[in-house]
């Protein structure tokens, strides 16, 4: 094996076991509260995380038996959105749209998790708001504990950034991981997989 794919997997592992897992199973008590309610569930990224978005959106619906969505899998609404509001209202608007309220929550995929001090991911942290302002519960995987979402989130893992040269990598690949972990767990998945 070369020496960073060595490097890149020690990381991974030592970032694993750093993961505080009391916040993994706060997200796993929301979700099942949410399913309770008959609440929805609005997982919500951007670049990669966008894409995680979509993949957990299926996850969620198809083995945990919980309603979800996620802006970024309609680019004809997102981009008029955008073109006609702006990017950073993009997601707000969107949830608004969609009549989020207190039985739903939001669940944020991001490396940094929004800024508003450095104009980062505004997008996300005006949807926190607005979840917030609704009662809706927000939740989170990111990777920076300093970040928006961390803040502001009912429960929120962590991707340790004991890497800082690798954080995105770590930061999106592990967030792969507690989603998944999220939709395997008993108390959550409600439909076993094919293979």
């Amino acid at each position: 094996m070369s020496a960073f794919a060595k490097e890149y997997l020690s990381e991974t592992i030592d970032i694993l076991s750093s993961i505080d897992q009391t916040e993994i199973a706060k997200l796993i008590t929301h979700l099942v509260g949410l399913r309770e309610v008959g609440g929805r569930l609005f997982i919500l990224g951007v670049g990669g995380s966008a894409a995680h978005a979509s993949h957990a959106v299926n996850d969620f619906r198809k083995l945990c038996n919980i309603e979800a969505y996620t802006p970024t899998d309609n680019v004809s609404e997102l981009s008029a959105m955008v073109n006609d509001d702006g990017w950073e209202t993009s997601f707000a608007i969107w949830l608004k749209g969609s009549h989020l309220c207190a039985e739903d929550g939001i669940l944020v995929f991001s490396v940094g998790g929004g800024c508003r001090e450095k104009n980062v991911s505004i997008n996300l942290t005006l949807a926190i708001d607005l979840a917030k302002e609704v009662g809706a519960k927000v939740l989170g995987i990111v990777g920076r504990d300093g970040g928006y979402a961390a803040k502001k989130a009912d429960a929120c893992v962590v991707i340790p950034p004991l890497y800082p040269a690798r954080v995105t990598p770590h930061t999106e690949g592990l967030c792969a991981v507690i989603w998944h972990l999220l939709v395997s767990h008993p108390d959550l998945q409600r439909t076993s997989t094919k293979w």
